[in-house]
């Protein structure tokens, strides 16, 4: 039987792949023509209890440099779209901390024991950290933030960081931001 969360999850992904294909369509296709193939970047990213699994998105940059197209599609938060099929194969989920790298997770010193309740959910394609009013989340914050969530995980947590998560496809990351900011108060 499927959870309230998954099932959350694999109607939203659904909805929203089929109301986004226009746009993600569009864009694969500005990439292919702009930029070339491959249209989609894959990324091996740490899942639930740490199980690697690769990461979708559409692709932003070439030669080691983001593209102008790129760019655009960042901004507008476009390129993660894909991820989408990540949450229906079971791999994220629509709301959860930002599934990081291996690399990451030794970079940030979050491997050992006390980080392990991170890693008891999915990851997810939006979270906590991402819509914080904040430009920049400092590790410590984010890793506050992902605990808080994690203990604190239920479907009004998640209704509420998807709803402030269409503010930046809508508004581009910085304004969303900024709306975040008013409408939670600013800095806590």
């Amino acid at each position: 039987m499927l959870s309230g969360k998954r099932v959350l999850d694999v109607a939203g992904a659904t909805l929203a792949l089929a109301l986004c294909a226009p746009v993600l369509v569009l864009a694969a296709l500005m990439v292919r023509l702009c930029d070339g193939a491959p249209v989609l970047f894959r990324q091996p990213r740490l899942g639930r209890h740490r199980r690697p699994f690769s990461i979708l998105k559409l692709r932003t940059m070439a030669s080691g440099r983001v593209t102008p197209l790129g760019a655009l599609l960042r901004e507008l938060g476009l390129d993660e779209l894909p991820q989408l099929v990540n949450v229906l194969r079971g791999e994220m989920s629509l709301v959860g901390p930002r599934p990081l790298t291996a690399e990451d997770v030794r970079r940030l010193g979050w491997e050992g024991p006390a980080f392990d309740l991170r890693w008891a959910v999915r990851p997810g394609l939006t979270g906590a950290a991402q819509v914080a009013p904040y430009r920049r989340c400092h590790p410590r914050t984010t890793w506050r933030l992902d605990r808080a969530y994690v203990r604190g995980a239920g479907l009004g947590a998640d209704l509420r960081i998807l709803a402030a998560s269409i503010l930046v496809p809508a508004l581009g990351k910085a304004r969303a931001r900024g709306a975040a900011r008013v409408l939670g108060g600013g800095r806590r």
